[in-house]
């Protein structure tokens, strides 16, 4: 008998009501809603609008109970990291939470390091530095005297929020606590003496429960307007990458010396391997590697890498200056250019947010002395190869990280779309890359619903599924550029 389970997937971008069908051998996706996502600039802030994407879950999963009824058997959420909102008294929201690129980050790591050290907050949480991690945005807070703290009684991560919308329950999730460089990853507890040292308010974290766990049903008012009053949800990795690493049709067995690695692409660019133990030394310090939790007890070493945000930031540029490109015209234009002519690099601060990305990426070739691009073909030409350049420099960080070779390069989400950008990965890294599935992190939400609902044993079994259900691209090195003397040209501008 089919099984329907419903993963709510929602980025920085858009998101999307999935139902997943499921008959003892394969999983078959149906999008059922899809909805853009993105930030709110109000106030010299930026901000996510919690209420619009509410309204937006609640018609998604009104539509897919008006399509299968009972038999839907579970609901998981899952968003991006770092985020969150606080509750206080009697649960209610302060503020709208605020969005990782808001301008109040800017500086906050030295500002941080100046009363903590940077060492010693590694050792106690394993997370690369970024200022958009949830420890430097309540810093952020702290900095500016906002009262929000004040008030605070619950730090609920974005996905946490909204099952505390669907459920009544308050829980924070174990995938996206890791986000936050405020969780130990070697004891999975919170780190609370450091929040200790910083003057933040320890109490407003709470109970961490782990992928898998049944959070309850939905509350009677959710129940009654979506019309499905025994629907259960369930936490996968409520954080999107640890979902789409659940979804990595490999078949090693868990081990801190992978064959493999993965990268989630999209937006961002994740870039890691799965392990049995976090890496917490002076290497992995010194490389500003993270340390997150997975699923089924595992660990997720990797580093963060601004990734098609670039590409999608000079379309929006051009389109707002009236030339409109589809996604297929500009990998095409990007195909006919000359190759390896000019690079940047994708976590240069200049590309953070500018006003407009084609004039940001003009500008650091010209500083770095490189020839300009100009042209359309040419940016996202230069913007695809230095991703691709950038990911031959995290596989041997990797690498050195593990101690071990790694053979294949999995990648998985919306950027295994762009074949142009996988076949420059497998060039650049002359390793073969498998890329697929492209939902990856939607499969993987509804994986961990089923093991959770007792469909489906393993993590093992649950890749194997995925094996029998998707089609995956291998992308073989091509020897016809030379990369090498590329990668020395990027290594140099990238400092």
């Amino acid at each position: 008998m089919q099984q329907v389970l419903l993963a709510v997937d929602i980025g920085g971008s858009s998101g999307r009501v999935v139902a997943g069908k499921f008959d003892g051998q394969q999983i078959g996706l149906d999008e059922v809603y899809r909805f853009e996502n993105g930030g709110s600039a109000a106030n010299e802030r930026m901000y996510w609008d919690m209420l619009r994407q509410w309204d937006h879950i609640v018609t998604g999963l009104s539509a897919a109970t008006a399509k299968y009824g009972d038999q839907i058997v579970s609901l998981g959420l899952d968003t991006w990291g770092v985020d969150f909102g606080l509750l206080g008294k009697n649960d209610e929201l302060i503020s709208n939470p605020f969005h990782y690129r808001d301008p109040q980050l800017d500086g906050i790591l030295e500002w941080g390091f100046e009363r903590v050290s940077r060492e010693e907050i590694f050792s106690q949480t394993g997370l690369q530095f970024m200022e958009i991690n949830s420890l430097f945005q309540l810093l952020a807070l702290q900095r500016r005297e906002s009262p929000i703290l004040e008030f605070a009684e619950h730090l609920l991560m974005i996905p946490d929020l909204f099952n505390w919308l669907l459920t009544g329950e308050k829980a924070n999730e174990f995938t996206n606590a890791t986000t936050t460089q405020l969780l130990n990853p070697k004891t999975g507890e919170w780190a609370l003496g450091l929040m200790e040292k910083f003057g933040l308010p320890a109490a407003i974290l709470g109970n961490i429960a782990l992928p898998g766990t049944k959070l309850g049903k939905l509350r009677s008012s959710v129940a009654k307007e979506i019309g499905h009053a025994d629907l259960e949800v369930v936490l996968p990795g409520t954080h999107d990458t640890a979902s789409a690493v659940m979804a990595v049709p490999s078949t090693q067995v868990l081990s801190n010396q992978p064959n493999w690695c993965y990268i989630s692409s999209g937006t961002w660019s994740l870039m890691g391997v799965e392990v049995a133990a976090p890496i917490i030394n002076d290497r992995c310090l010194d490389l500003n590697f993270t340390n997150e939790g997975g699923v089924g007890g595992s660990v997720r070493v990797l580093k963060n890498i601004t990734g098609l945000w670039i590409v999608q930031q000079c379309r929006q540029a051009w389109s707002e200056g009236g030339q409109e490109y589809s996604w297929d015209e500009l990998v095409d234009l990007a195909a006919a250019s000359k190759p390896l002519q000019s690079f940047i690099d994708p976590d240069h601060g200049s590309f953070g947010n500018p006003e407009s990305m084609p004039q940001a990426i003009r500008q650091f070739c010209s500083e770095t002395g490189q020839s300009v691009p100009e042209t359309p073909g040419e940016m996202i030409r230069c913007a695809l190869e230095s991703l691709a350049l950038k990911y031959q420099s995290v596989l041997g960080m990797l690498e050195s990280l593990t101690g071990g070779a790694i053979e294949i390069v999995h990648i998985v989400g919306g950027g295994t779309q762009n074949q142009l950008l996988c076949q420059m990965t497998a060039d650049a890294c002359q390793r073969a890359v498998v890329a697929g599935p492209m939902e990856a992190t939607a499969i993987g939400n509804l994986l961990v619903q089923l093991i959770a609902n007792g469909a489906v044993a393993s993590v093992a079994e649950a890749r194997e599924i995925v094996s029998n259900s998707f089609i995956s691209d291998t992308f073989e090195p091509d020897t016809s550029y030379d990369w090498n003397e590329a990668a020395e040209r990027f290594a140099i501008i990238v400092g």
